[in-house]
């Protein structure tokens, strides 16, 4: 096992585009850390950067204690394992996983048991016989993790490992690589745009957007206090509601409206001029007519079954509360709403949008 180290990097292509803008992180042993953004944002290039795959264009990338910018990827003690599973498809599974470490020379002994082990450890070891094609999706994914496990990396790095697989398989997939994390505690850094699996998974999140961290914490940190409104509306579903407004005596005037919010916590310190206020849909609460700060005509009902989605309008944008199951909203139904307390988040008006107080 080992730590891992980002320092300053940058890439640029010749084309000129700037896709990793100085990125620095420290990622401590055994650590589980996701890179989760949309597409384009430089996730992939960082991954690949830190496998040897693209050259460092600035910066150093450090596995231990050794920069391994010039290092070839097959040098650094790291298993990567792609979108697209990458096996042999005319090999068995068992040479499949085995491939690797007979390139490096490992005794024949060695890798029967360490084979053996990571395809117990995957409940795979029924399909060693078995070519890729007789395969299905989460098979070939379990395969592929096995050959990741056998080499006993010091890194394990996930290129979107389980977008190729159905929603049941994600989610069992998922449940499958918190285990083996838990177990190998091995780092892992893991790219991503699906932001369940960086909740779920991650230990820290580093959300990026346009080559640059714009926040790297904990999950629920980053739910529960996101540093600026691309954040907030990333991390969520559905995403966090925006109200551009005013800050104005203790309260939140919504633009183009009659609606006021009380401000809570530390927001009652913030000084009084144009902000933006963002409530998740979970903290939009149904209230009593006297404790109601709006009452919002119901545009569109989404109904799960244990959670029922109400979308309103509000100064000309669409909004949405998440209501209880049990909750027989409609639409033209007028739905009074207050805010739960803490629910409130405040950001600046500008197009960075950083967060307030």
């Amino acid at each position: 096992m080992a730590s891992v180290s980002l320092r300053n990097l940058h890439k640029r292509y010749d084309s000129g585009f700037h896709a990793v803008r100085g990125i620095s992180l420290e990622i401590p042993d055994g650590e589980f850390l996701v890179l989760v953004g949309p597409s384009g944002c430089g996730k992939s290039t960082t991954l690949r950067m830190l496998a040897g795959l693209e050259e460092v264009t600035e910066g150093d990338v450090r596995i231990g204690d050794r920069v391994v910018n010039d290092v070839a990827p097959g040098d650094r003690d790291i298993a990567m394992v792609f979108q697209n599973y990458a096996l042999y498809p005319h090999l068995t599974v068992r040479d499949n996983m085995a491939f690797g470490l007979r390139m490096r020379g490992t005794p024949r002994p060695e890798i029967d048991r360490r084979v053996q082990a990571a395809a117990e450890s995957l409940s795979i070891e029924g399909l060693l016989a078995r070519r890729p094609r007789e395969l299905s999706g989460g098979q070939r994914q379990r395969v592929a993790l096995g050959r990741a496990i056998v080499r006993e990396p010091a890194v394990f790095l996930f290129d979107e490992p389980l977008s190729n697989l159905d929603a049941k398989l994600r989610v069992q997939m998922r449940a499958e690589l918190a285990r083996l994390h838990r177990r190998l505690r091995t780092t892992v850094v893991y790219v991503t745009h699906d932001q369940v699996e960086a909740m779920t998974l991650g230990d820290r999140i580093v959300l990026m957007n346009h080559g640059v961290i714009q926040q790297a914490d904990a999950p629920l940190a980053i739910y529960r206090r996101p540093a600026n409104r691309f954040v907030a509306a990333f991390i969520g579903s559905p995403t966090m509601n925006f109200f551009p407004g005013r800050i104005e005596a203790g309260a939140f005037a919504v633009a183009g409206t009659e609606v006021r919010v009380p401000l809570d916590g530390e927001a009652t310190g913030l000084p009084a001029g144009p902000a933006v206020l963002g409530i998740r849909p979970e903290d939009l609460v149904l209230a009593g007519e006297a404790a109601a700060v709006a009452t919002v005509p119901v545009d569109v009902v989404e109904q799960t079954g244990h959670e029922t989605f109400a979308h309103f309008m509000l100064a000309g944008d669409d909004h949405v509360v998440r209501l209880s199951g049990d909750v027989g909203a409609r639409p033209g139904d007028r739905l009074p709403l207050a805010v739960r307390p803490g629910g409130i988040h405040l950001f600046a008006a500008d197009e960075a949008g950083q967060r307030l107080g």
